[in-house]
Protein backbone atom coordinates (compact mmCIF):
# COMPACT_ATOMS: atom_id res chain seq x y z
CA UNK A 1 0.00 0.00 0.00
CA UNK A 2 1.51 3.40 -1.27
CA UNK A 3 1.61 6.25 1.30
CA UNK A 4 -0.94 8.03 -0.67
CA UNK A 5 -3.27 5.23 0.03
CA UNK A 6 -2.28 4.95 3.63
CA UNK A 7 -3.15 9.18 3.63
CA UNK A 8 -6.20 8.75 1.84
CA UNK A 9 -7.69 5.87 4.63
CA UNK A 10 -6.38 7.96 7.53
CA UNK A 11 -8.16 11.15 6.45
CA UNK A 12 -11.35 8.68 5.50
CA UNK A 13 -11.70 7.03 8.69
CA UNK A 14 -11.43 10.22 10.83
CA UNK A 15 -13.88 11.89 8.87
CA UNK A 16 -16.61 9.30 8.67
CA UNK A 17 -15.95 8.42 13.18
CA UNK A 18 -15.84 12.86 12.86
CA UNK A 19 -19.18 13.02 11.28
CA UNK A 20 -20.81 9.64 13.31
CA UNK A 21 -19.95 11.95 16.75
CA UNK A 22 -21.56 14.86 15.63
CA UNK A 23 -24.59 13.16 15.25
CA UNK A 24 -24.31 11.00 18.88
CA UNK A 25 -22.80 13.30 20.71
CA UNK A 26 -24.77 14.74 23.69
CA UNK A 27 -23.13 17.91 24.43
CA UNK A 28 -23.70 20.15 21.40
CA UNK A 29 -20.90 21.93 21.72
CA UNK A 30 -18.82 18.89 21.07
CA UNK A 31 -20.94 18.18 18.13
CA UNK A 32 -19.37 21.33 16.86
CA UNK A 33 -16.10 20.47 17.78
CA UNK A 34 -16.39 16.70 15.74
CA UNK A 35 -17.76 18.74 13.10
CA UNK A 36 -14.77 20.94 12.77
CA UNK A 37 -12.37 17.52 12.97
CA UNK A 38 -14.70 16.42 10.58
CA UNK A 39 -14.03 19.72 7.87
CA UNK A 40 -10.32 19.42 8.58
CA UNK A 41 -10.20 15.69 7.36
CA UNK A 42 -12.07 16.30 4.15
CA UNK A 43 -9.59 19.10 3.17
CA UNK A 44 -6.83 16.93 3.45
CA UNK A 45 -9.10 14.46 1.19
CA UNK A 46 -9.27 17.84 -1.23
CA UNK A 47 -5.37 17.74 -0.92
CA UNK A 48 -4.88 14.59 -1.87
CA UNK A 49 -6.68 15.22 -5.04
CA UNK A 50 -4.73 18.35 -5.87
CA UNK A 51 -7.48 20.67 -5.00
CA UNK A 52 -5.63 23.08 -2.48
CA UNK A 53 -7.79 25.84 -3.28
CA UNK A 54 -10.98 23.78 -2.27
CA UNK A 55 -9.08 22.80 0.84
CA UNK A 56 -8.71 26.30 1.90
CA UNK A 57 -11.74 27.01 0.94
CA UNK A 58 -13.56 24.58 3.31
CA UNK A 59 -11.17 25.62 6.02
CA UNK A 60 -11.13 29.52 5.70
CA UNK A 61 -15.45 29.30 5.52
CA UNK A 62 -16.77 26.43 6.91
CA UNK A 63 -13.92 26.02 9.76
CA UNK A 64 -12.87 29.84 10.32
CA UNK A 65 -16.51 31.26 9.78
CA UNK A 66 -19.63 28.64 9.86
CA UNK A 67 -18.52 26.29 12.57
CA UNK A 68 -17.24 28.91 14.62
CA UNK A 69 -20.15 30.86 14.79
CA UNK A 70 -21.99 27.48 15.19
CA UNK A 71 -19.83 27.57 18.26
CA UNK A 72 -20.81 30.32 19.13
CA UNK A 73 -24.65 29.99 18.81
CA UNK A 74 -24.44 27.19 20.99
CA UNK A 75 -22.42 28.27 23.65
CA UNK A 76 -24.50 31.24 23.94
CA UNK A 77 -28.04 30.21 23.87
CA UNK A 78 -29.60 28.56 27.11
CA UNK A 79 -31.00 25.09 25.44
CA UNK A 80 -33.29 22.82 27.21
CA UNK A 81 -31.73 20.03 26.27
CA UNK A 82 -33.94 17.65 28.21
CA UNK A 83 -36.62 19.34 26.41
CA UNK A 84 -35.01 18.68 23.21
CA UNK A 85 -34.82 15.01 23.98
CA UNK A 86 -38.22 14.51 24.65
CA UNK A 87 -39.10 15.80 20.94
CA UNK A 88 -36.40 13.84 19.76
CA UNK A 89 -38.00 10.68 20.93
CA UNK A 90 -41.30 11.44 19.74
CA UNK A 91 -40.14 11.65 16.24
CA UNK A 92 -37.61 8.84 16.55
CA UNK A 93 -40.06 6.16 14.60
CA UNK A 94 -40.69 8.37 11.74
CA UNK A 95 -36.44 9.28 11.62
CA UNK A 96 -35.64 5.57 11.95
CA UNK A 97 -38.00 4.81 8.99
CA UNK A 98 -36.55 7.86 6.73
CA UNK A 99 -32.80 6.20 7.42
CA UNK A 100 -33.96 2.64 6.32
CA UNK A 101 -35.27 4.33 3.33
CA UNK A 102 -31.96 6.22 2.87
CA UNK A 103 -29.46 3.26 3.41
CA UNK A 104 -32.30 1.34 1.04
CA UNK A 105 -31.61 4.03 -1.72
CA UNK A 106 -27.77 3.82 -0.92
CA UNK A 107 -27.17 0.09 -1.12
CA UNK A 108 -28.91 -0.17 -5.09
CA UNK A 109 -27.15 3.22 -6.07
CA UNK A 110 -23.66 1.25 -4.96
CA UNK A 111 -25.01 -2.23 -5.83
CA UNK A 112 -25.55 -1.17 -9.37
CA UNK A 113 -22.41 1.17 -9.33
CA UNK A 114 -19.97 0.70 -12.39
CA UNK A 115 -17.32 2.74 -13.56
CA UNK A 116 -17.25 3.24 -17.84
CA UNK A 117 -13.67 2.78 -19.80
CA UNK A 118 -14.49 6.34 -21.11
CA UNK A 119 -14.84 7.94 -17.60
CA UNK A 120 -11.06 9.04 -17.22
CA UNK A 121 -10.82 10.35 -20.64
CA UNK A 122 -14.00 12.04 -19.85
CA UNK A 123 -12.51 13.92 -16.94
CA UNK A 124 -9.08 14.57 -18.38
CA UNK A 125 -10.91 16.37 -21.19
CA UNK A 126 -12.93 19.08 -18.24
CA UNK A 127 -9.76 19.17 -16.17
CA UNK A 128 -6.47 20.89 -18.02
CA UNK A 129 -2.57 19.14 -17.39
CA UNK A 130 -1.81 20.20 -14.02
CA UNK A 131 1.87 20.24 -15.68
CA UNK A 132 0.49 23.33 -18.00
CA UNK A 133 -1.53 25.44 -15.79
CA UNK A 134 -2.50 25.41 -11.69
CA UNK A 135 -6.17 23.83 -10.52
CA UNK A 136 -6.52 27.47 -9.19
CA UNK A 137 -6.26 29.15 -12.11
CA UNK A 138 -8.34 26.90 -14.25
CA UNK A 139 -10.90 27.11 -11.42
CA UNK A 140 -10.95 30.67 -11.94
CA UNK A 141 -10.76 30.61 -15.54
CA UNK A 142 -13.73 28.56 -15.61
CA UNK A 143 -15.82 30.25 -12.99
CA UNK A 144 -15.04 34.09 -14.29
CA UNK A 145 -14.21 33.54 -18.04
CA UNK A 146 -17.24 30.07 -19.02
CA UNK A 147 -19.87 30.91 -16.11
CA UNK A 148 -18.98 34.63 -15.52
CA UNK A 149 -23.26 35.44 -16.13
CA UNK A 150 -24.04 32.58 -13.89
CA UNK A 151 -21.54 33.40 -11.50
CA UNK A 152 -22.70 36.79 -11.16
CA UNK A 153 -26.54 35.66 -11.06
CA UNK A 154 -25.82 33.68 -8.05
CA UNK A 155 -24.49 36.21 -6.49
CA UNK A 156 -27.21 38.96 -7.03
CA UNK A 157 -29.60 36.26 -5.78
CA UNK A 158 -27.39 35.74 -2.47
CA UNK A 159 -27.32 39.43 -2.39
CA UNK A 160 -31.55 39.35 -2.46
CA UNK A 161 -31.69 36.53 0.08
CA UNK A 162 -30.11 38.78 2.46
CA UNK A 163 -32.08 41.91 1.83
CA UNK A 164 -35.01 39.91 1.74
CA UNK A 165 -34.14 38.35 5.38
CA UNK A 166 -33.35 41.78 7.26
CA UNK A 167 -36.10 43.34 5.59
CA UNK A 168 -38.37 40.38 7.20
CA UNK A 169 -36.96 40.36 10.62
CA UNK A 170 -36.35 44.03 11.07
CA UNK A 171 -38.89 45.47 13.35
CA UNK A 172 -38.97 48.86 14.64
CA UNK A 173 -39.93 49.42 18.41
CA UNK A 174 -40.99 52.64 19.79
CA UNK A 175 -40.31 51.43 22.93
CA UNK A 176 -36.01 50.81 22.74
CA UNK A 177 -33.73 53.55 22.73
CA UNK A 178 -32.10 53.99 19.02
CA UNK A 179 -28.55 55.24 18.50
CA UNK A 180 -28.22 57.94 16.59
CA UNK A 181 -24.54 58.21 15.22
CA UNK A 182 -25.10 61.42 13.66
CA UNK A 183 -25.70 63.43 17.05
CA UNK A 184 -23.25 61.56 18.42
CA UNK A 185 -20.51 63.03 16.08
CA UNK A 186 -21.88 66.14 15.57
CA UNK A 187 -22.26 66.74 19.62
CA UNK A 188 -20.43 69.39 21.31
CA UNK A 189 -18.16 68.53 24.28
CA UNK A 190 -19.18 71.79 25.78
CA UNK A 191 -23.03 70.79 25.68
CA UNK A 192 -22.21 66.81 26.31
CA UNK A 193 -20.80 66.98 29.66
CA UNK A 194 -21.61 69.50 32.89
CA UNK A 195 -18.88 69.53 35.63
CA UNK A 196 -19.96 70.00 39.67
CA UNK A 197 -18.19 71.75 41.94
CA UNK A 198 -19.51 69.23 45.20
CA UNK A 199 -18.27 70.40 48.67
CA UNK A 200 -17.42 68.35 51.03
CA UNK A 201 -20.26 67.57 52.92
CA UNK A 202 -22.65 68.50 50.41
CA UNK A 203 -24.93 65.52 48.69
CA UNK A 204 -25.51 65.76 44.80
Amino acid sequence: MTPMELTFYFFSTIAVIAALMVVVSKNPVHSVLWLILSFLSVAGLFVLLQAEFVAMLLIIVYVGAVAVLFLFVVMMLDVDFAELKGEMALYMPIALLIGVVILVELGIAFGTWSITEAAMAQRAAVTPDVTEVQNTAALGALIYDDYIYLFQAAGLILLVAMIGAIVLTLRHRKDIKRQDILAQIYRDPAKAMELKDVKPGQGL
